[in-house]
C-alpha cells in the first residue's frame, strides 16, 4: 500500500526563487504538451506520443533560444510534468469510454501560473536524497530545511513539493507500506469489536453504542474573521501590493481552518479504527446534500474526507471496512425488533416503535441499524462498499502542516 507523508518546508529566499523557476517550467512544459495534442487534433493527426513531446519540447526546446531557460531546472521535474499531462488525457478517453468510476474527466486544461496550487516532483531519477542533518538536498534548489513531525517508515520512492495558496511550501513522500507489519502497531482488540457510525449535522458522528460526537464546525466559528479579511481584501486596489498582501491573510485563515478540520478527522479516525475490528459506515450523497440549502454545514463538515480516511486506514491496518447503500432506511426501521415504521422529518429526533414500545434516538438507532446492515451483508459475502479501493497514494497523510499540537482545534473538542 502506498501512501504519502507530508512535511513542512522553510526555504531560504535564494530557494523560494529556485522553486518558483521549477514551478514555472514545469507549467510550461505541461502547457506545451497538451498544446501540441490539441493541434494534433484540429489537423486530425495522431496525438504525438510521450518520447516525441520529450524530444521536441524538453530535449531540444533546451537549447532553442526562446526555451533555454528550462536547461536551469532539473530535467526530472520536466519529464515529469509531461507524465502529468500524459496521465491527464488518459483518465479523460477512459472517462470518454465509460472505463473509469466517478465523475466525468473534462479535456486537460492549461495551467495558470496564478493557480492557487503550484507542485513539482522528483523520482529517485533525480538522486534527491536527505541529508545527514535532515535536510532535503534537491537538484539545482539546494538544502531545504524540513520540519520533521515523524520519521519516515522506509525509504521513499518519490517527493512532490508542493506551494500552496497561502504561501507555505510542503515536501510529499511517497512511501510504500506493509499492511501485514502496519497491523502489528496497534493493539489488539476483540475479534468481534465493531462500530457503526451515523454521521450527522448536529452530531459529526453518532455510535452505536451511544457515544455522540459534537460537530465542531470549524468554518461556522471563523466566520467572523474570516469575514473581516475578506472585507479588508475587497477595499484594495486591484494589482497593488497591498493587495497581494491582503489576498495572503485570506488565504491563511481559510488553510487554518481547513488544517484544523483534517486533524479533527485524522485524529478521530485513527482512535475508531484503533478500537474497532470493523468499522461500519453509510454511503452519503455528498454531492447532493451540497446543493440544498444546507451547502455551507455539509462542506464544513468533511464527511467525504472523514469517511476516505476510515478506509484506508482500516485497509493499512487490516481491519475491515463496511459501507451500506445510501437507500438503506436506517432512521425508519426499529432497531431493537426490526419494525419498519416510515420516513419522520428531521425534526423528529426521537420517537416509539409501534410494535415493540421501544424508545429510540433516531441518530443511536439508526448507527445500530447501519451496524447491523453491514455485518449481515459482509456475513453474506454481498458487496458492501460501493466504492473500489484505490491503488494509488492517498493524497493527504498525517504530517506536519503548520498546526501547533498546542494549538490543535481538534483538543479543544474532545470526543469523550
Amino acid at each position: 500500500m502506498q501512501l504519502r507523508y507530508a512535511f513542512r518546508l522553510y526555504p531560504q529566499p535564494g530557494q523560494q526563487g529556485a522553486l518558483a523557476r521549477a514551478f514555472g517550467c514545469a507549467r510550461v512544459v505541461f502547457n506545451d504538451a497538451v498544446r501540441a495534442r490539441r493541434d494534433a487534433h484540429a489537423a486530425k493527426e495522431p496525438y504525438p506520443t510521450f518520447k516525441t513531446l520529450s524530444r521536441s519540447l524538453i530535449t531540444r526546446g533546451r537549447h532553442h533560444r526562446d526555451r533555454y531557460w528550462l536547461g536551469e531546472v532539473s530535467a526530472v521535474v520536466l519529464q515529469q510534468a509531461l507524465r502529468d499531462a500524459d496521465t491527464a488525457y488518459g483518465n479523460f478517453f477512459a472517462s470518454l469510454k465509460g472505463e473509469r468510476q466517478g465523475p466525468p474527466m473534462g479535456e486537460p486544461r492549461y495551467r495558470s501560473r496564478k493557480d492557487s496550487r503550484q507542485a513539482i516532483r522528483f523520482t529517485a531519477n533525480a538522486r534527491w536524497k536527505i541529508t545527514e542533518t535532515g535536510r532535503l538536498l534537491l537538484p539545482k534548489i539546494g538544502e531545504v530545511r524540513v520540519k520533521w513531525s515523524r520519521p519516515l517508515p522506509a525509504v521513499p520512492s518519490s517527493v512532490t513539493v508542493i506551494k500552496d495558496s497561502s504561501g507555505r511550501y510542503f515536501a510529499s513522500f511517497v512511501i510504500a507500506t506493509d499492511p501485514d507489519s502496519d497491523a502489528t502497531t496497534l493493539p489488539h482488540t476483540a475479534p468481534d469489536s465493531s462500530v457503526g457510525i451515523d454521521l450527522g449535522l448536529t452530531h459529526f458522528a453518532v455510535l452505536d453504542d451511544g457515544t455522540k460526537i459534537d460537530s465542531p464546525r470549524f468554518l461556522r466559528r471563523a466566520e467572523k474573521k474570516l469575514k473581516k479579511t475578506q472585507r479588508e481584501l475587497s477595499r484594495k486596489q486591484k494589482g497593488s501590493k497591498n493587495r497581494a498582501k491582503a489576498r495572503l491573510k485570506v488565504a491563511r485563515a481559510h488553510a487554518k481552518v481547513a488544517d484544523a478540520r483534517k486533524e479533527f478527522c485524522h485524529q478521530l479516525s485513527t482512535r475508531i479504527v484503533r478500537e474497532n475490528q470493523a468499522v461500519v459506515v453509510e454511503d452519503l450523497a455528498v454531492n447532493a446534500l451540497a446543493r440544498t440549502r444546507l451547502a455551507k454545514s455539509v462542506h464544513d463538515a468533511g464527511w467525504s474526507m472523514f469517511v476516505t480516511m476510515l478506509k484506508y486506514k482500516c485497509e493499512r491496518y487490516g481491519r475491515t471496512f463496511l459501507q451500506i447503500d445510501r437507500f438503506e432506511p436506517t432512521s425508519q426501521t426499529c432497531s431493537n425488533c426490526g419494525h419498519r415504521d416510515g420516513p419522520k422529518p428531521l425534526d423528529v429526533r426521537t420517537w416509539t416503535c409501534p410494535a415493540c414500545h421501544t424508545v429510540h434516538d433516531r441518530d443511536i438507532n439508526a448507527a445500530r441499524n447501519i451496524k447491523a446492515a453491514g455485518l449481515a451483508a459482509s456475513a453474506c459475502g454481498a458487496q458492501v462498499s460501493p466504492r473500489s479501493s484505490r491503488s494509488g497514494a492517498q493524497r493527504e497523510e498525517a504530517g506536519s502542516h503548520g498546526i501547533p499540537p498546542t494549538a490543535c482545534a481538534a483538543q479543544r473538542h474532545s470526543t469523550r
